[in-house]
């Protein structure tokens, strides 16, 4: 299986709180190109698991969209910048187990995206995220561990 590790898009400076935290019109184009880029790899994918932060949520609907996915997001609270990615690839082993995904996508913050791109894979690769980046993991769901197959940023497109 694939499962794509993505950082949210560009998000403003201030807000209420960082959980309310919008992207910004860089944000929503950044986006927008890596479901671009995600549509053209012709992944179909089965989820998008998602922050509860606004950007996050931002981001995971326009991937959807763009990607013509209509899946309902999947919120979880582990994902937030704080959450652990200890924690996370349990839920992903127990839930890919279950639900029998074969492709995924993850909207999350730094540190924690790059923390769950080292947990899943064998190489413990910890890649430092540029806004939108997004890194892909060939993983096996047996084995409950991956390759880290390489990540890809907006601005490999500009």
């Amino acid at each position: 299986m694939k499962i794509f590790i993505m950082r949210h898009g560009e998000a403003e400076l201030h807000s209420d709180s960082d959980v309310t935290r919008k992207l910004t019109p860089l944000g929503v184009l950044e986006t927008q190109v890596m479901a671009r880029w995600l549509g053209k790899q012709q992944i179909n994918l089965d989820a998008i698991l998602v922050s509860p932060y606004t950007r996050a949520q931002e981001t995971a609907a326009i991937m959807n969209e763009q990607l013509g996915a209509s899946l309902a997001l999947q919120t979880l609270s582990l994902l937030t910048p704080a959450g652990s990615a200890s924690d996370c690839h349990d839920y992903l082993d127990g839930t890919v187990h279950l639900e029998r995904w074969e492709n995924i996508l993850v909207v999350s913050h730094m540190p924690l995206v790059s923390y769950l791109t080292a947990e899943l894979s064998i190489e413990k690769s910890t890649p430092v995220f540029a806004t939108a980046a997004v890194a892909e993991i060939d993983y096996d769901a047996t084995q409950m561990t991956g390759h880290y197959q390489g990540i890809v940023t907006p601005d490999d497109f500009c």
